[in-house]
């Protein structure tokens, strides 16, 4: 084997361990999943409004986690959401080699290895506290939320 031969087959063997290496962010934005309907402030701001019947609060963010009444007896609607994420995202990679190389009837040998490995975890909550006020004919007086992420 010629050494230009040799140089590609290095070459293509070298690239094609690359391409299956991931950083810690890849894994982690591989294992994220933001597609579905979540209740977020951005869908209580675009969608709950003064005057809204209860059926229609509910159809936007779904059944309250409590209702109770004020002291004048009109119904307070609880909507208390709390979400934890755990990420966690490891890679390892190795290379182990033995490349023989035969030139003017001698035989020479190149062994090679190593390896390495990368990872990384997190965990974070977001909390979205909604409490919307009813009036005396069941419609939306009032709507306050409160969130935070740590």
């Amino acid at each position: 084997m010629n050494r230009f031969v040799i140089n590609i087959i290095l070459t293509a063997f070298v690239a094609l361990l690359a391409s299956g290496c991931q950083t810690a962010g890849e894994h982690r934005r591989a294992v994220q999943d933001d597609t579905g309907d979540r209740l977020t402030v951005g869908v209580v701001q675009k969608e709950i409004r003064i005057g809204m019947s209860g059926a229609d609060v509910v159809s936007v963010l779904g059944s309250p986690n409590m209702i109770s009444t004020d002291d004048e007896r009109r119904e307070v609607w609880v909507y208390d959401k709390i979400a934890t994420e755990r990420v966690y995202s490891g890679s390892s990679g190795g290379v182990n080699a033995l490349i023989f190389g035969f030139g003017h009837g001698a035989a020479g040998g190149l062994g090679g290895g190593g390896s390495s490995s990368a990872g990384a975890s997190s965990t974070s909550q977001r909390t979205l506290t909604v409490i919307i006020k009813f009036d005396k004919t069941s419609k939306v007086r009032d709507f306050a939320y409160h969130t935070s992420r740590f």
